[in-house]
């Protein structure tokens, strides 16, 4: 049973066993035992999909005036990676990277570092048309990156998401998400992960981002599963279930069949944060761990 602060050499130990740093702070090598129960997390996931659903993998990159265009970079700007190259002749590249300041010439490109695994989604769906009276729904996935402030252990620069999009009338977002919600207290409990759902926020930038915060907090748009890794007190979000209401479908022009500006919401699954929970929990004895888990995630 998790009980309190869990005392710090244990989460080192944890992340030793894990986890190899590299120079990058928040950013890590994951060892086969880690990857094993990423891929079974992975699986368990995949057979909770529900039918008529479009499967994509986006790569950890995507379009840097798509991103801008749904409103990122406002919300966000110090959350945000972008990807920079050097650029010129070849005398003249040779002659930056003999500098030590090199990194000062590089020049930003079309790309940026995918934030979250749904951003592409949007545009593509854009390019569908008016959405059909079912909805539509997406399981999505990708490396994502965040340039977060501090690095302890779940807090990753560089992790990996998994998500389910709906995109239809506000009613089926709704009623998308609230399944869920229960759903997903179920899978953890199956998982044998201590857990509870609670009213949450994003980290919206500056002084009004906090006013943003604020409002989302009130209209109940943002829920997450919270599962304890440093400590009881202050419980890690490892799920995510998100109400957009028409936010990206103003930025997209996203219509419903009638005309009507469609909704959005989604589920996020943090599988590394997941996968952490897990090995918080049942330890780092597979063969110890409960048989439902390990039949749960096919180990």
């Amino acid at each position: 049973m998790l009980m309190g602060h869990i005392p710090e050499d244990e989460l080192d130990s944890l992340t030793r066993s894990l986890l190899l740093p590299s120079p990058g702070r928040g950013v890590y090598a994951r060892t086969a035992l880690f990857e094993q129960v990423i891929e079974g997390l992975t699986t368990f996931i995949s057979r909770h999909r529900e039918p008529e659903t479009q499967v994509l993998r986006f790569p950890p990159v995507m379009s840097r005036s798509e991103l801008e265009r749904s409103g990122y970079l406002h919300s966000f700007p110090h959350l945000l990676g972008g990807v920079s190259c050097l650029k010129g002749s070849e005398a003249k590249i040779r002659a930056v990277v003999e500098q030590p300041d090199w990194a000062n010439e590089l020049s930003a490109t079309e790309l940026v570092l995918s934030p979250a695994a749904c951003y592409p989604v949007y545009p593509l769906a854009a390019g569908y048309g008016p959405i059909p009276a079912s909805g539509l729904l997406f399981d999505v996935a990708s490396d994502c990156f965040r340039h977060e402030s501090t690095h302890e252990i779940g807090r990753f620069q560089s992790f990996r998401m998994r998500e389910f999009v709906w995109l239809g009338t506000p009613g089926q977002v709704l009623e998308f998400r609230t399944r869920w919600m229960f759903l997903a207290q179920r899978l953890a409990k199956q998982l044998g992960l201590e857990h509870r759902v609670a009213p949450a926020s994003d980290p919206f930038f500056g002084r009004g981002g906090r006013l943003v915060a604020m409002s989302q907090l009130e209209q109940s748009l943002k829920f997450e599963l919270l599962v304890p890794l440093s400590s009881k007190e202050e419980p890690t979000a490892c799920m995510s279930f998100n109400y957009h209401r028409d936010h990206f479908s103003s930025a997209w022009n996203l219509s419903t069949e009638n005309g009507d500006k469609a909704h959005t919401g989604c589920v996020a699954f943090g599988l590394d944060r997941l996968a952490l929970a897990l090995f918080k929990t049942h330890g780092l004895d597979l063969g110890k761990w409960p048989t439902a888990v390990l039949e749960n995630l096919s180990i």
